[in-house]
């Protein structure tokens, strides 16, 4: 299979799983308003999807530097659906908080081994990571417009039909894996690259991430709530404002990759994370339609550095890119999530205007650690599939 045919099947494979980390924030206002749960409950909800998928991004990420796993791809896909697919069924909180958990763990095991297949089918290009990147953005989009199509009028008992992308997404998985077993028998190829992984400048990295998944998760599971609040209660300005979220970033992440063309990826990400804080500031504070044109640029400048931030890592640590991509693609991505009960709790002995407040420091800080970070000499070296017997060669 030729690079511009993989690339674009791994995108909107990423697109099916990423529909379903949408997906948990696009229930939650049904979740309130058929079962009655509080801001906690709901953030609850997505902590369960946050949390086991936190701790397993990691593991994978080890694992997939120490061998090729290209089936976790399909596998990983049909749970992340099911899981989700299963949440409406149950009226038990516990339940529910089951089936989106193993929906997290399937979220987790695609991320580490589709960042390292996509590196190897870019050919370590930023553009083309952003192309794949851009498929995690618009499955995000759709899953509030897929989310109301399927539960909006009969209610959270046909979430079942949301399994339907996860198919999708599992079937579209096997050209590439074909593609990979047909290379695995062949040469390396590869590129000049730094010799040393980088771990100090990595850890500062991730924790940059993390600063920047505080904002998104907080953002996307509170936000059509409070936009429906600002709007008078209208449940169709909640869904608009969670699929602007989700569409800014889709061209947030095309526009990053572009940029990085340009200028190196350090100075983007750093002038990115700047004018988000602005933006932020906007949609907590500014009265009014604008939510939505300051919801749209706060989502573009956090997606302008993701697939930056992903190639940054694995150029940081050139030795375990799957580790590297299980981090800056997963773990401090799903790590946001725990912080979500927090800023329910605030919002239920407060508002959700004061508890989002505090999410307009979380750029800043993601800007000064970026302050401190340097621009990678050389590429990662990049090398074609591994044979599903052998082990993974130094990357």
């Amino acid at each position: 299979m030729r690079k511009n045919t993989s690339i674009p099947l791994l995108s909107v494979g990423h697109a099916c799983v990423d529909v379903y980390q949408g997906a948990v924030a696009s229930l939650v206002p049904y979740f309130v308003a058929e079962r009655a749960y509080s801001y906690a409950a709901v953030s609850g909800i997505v902590l369960a999807a946050s949390l086991l998928s936190s701790v397993a991004q990691p593991v994978f990420g080890l694992l997939t530097d120490r061998r090729a796993m290209p089936w976790l791809l399909p596998l990983s896909t049909l749970l992340a659906g099911v899981g989700i697919a299963l949440s409406g069924v149950s009226d038990s909180y516990a339940v529910t908080l089951a089936v989106v958990a193993v929906s997290g763990i399937g979220v987790a095991a695609y991320h580490p081994e589709s960042a390292r297949v996509a590196r190897l089918a870019s050919g370590g290009s930023h553009s083309a990571m952003a192309w794949f990147s851009l498929g995690g953005n618009v499955g995000f989009a759709l899953a509030p417009l897929l989310v109301a199509a399927a539960v909006a009028t009969g209610g959270l008992r046909f979430t079942p039909l949301l399994a339907l992308p996860a198919a999708a997404g599992a079937a579209i998985c096997l050209p590439v894996l074909r593609a990979l077993g047909r290379r695995g028998n062949a040469s390396s190829a590869t590129v000049a690259a730094p010799a040393r992984d980088d771990v100090p400048a990595f850890v500062r990295l991730s924790f940059a991430v993390v600063c920047r998944s505080i904002v998104f998760t907080g953002l996307s599971t509170f936000v059509s709530l409070y936009a429906t609040q600002r709007m008078g209660g209208s449940k169709v300005a909640g869904t608009v404002a969670l699929f602007v979220l989700y569409v800014g970033g889709a061209v947030g992440s095309v526009l990053g990759g572009a940029l990085a063309g340009r200028w190196d990826r350090v100075a983007v990400s750093r002038w990115s994370y700047l004018l988000t804080a602005a933006s932020v500031a906007g949609v907590v504070w500014v009265p009014g339609p604008a939510l939505y044109g300051f919801l749209a640029l706060t989502s573009a400048g956090l997606y302008v550095p993701f697939s930056l931030q992903v190639t940054l890592g694995q150029d940081y640590l050139p030795s375990r890119v799957g580790t590297a991509s299980g981090i800056t693609l997963g773990l401090t991505v799903s790590i946001g999530g725990l912080a979500s009960p927090l800023i329910g709790t605030v919002a239920d002995q407060t508002s959700l205007r004061t508890a989002l407040t505090p999410l307009v420091l979380m750029p800043l800080l993601s800007w000064l650690l970026f302050r401190t970070l340097p621009e990678p000499t050389g590429p990662v070296p990049v090398s074609r599939p591994r044979s599903h017997s052998s082990s993974s060669p130094a990357r």
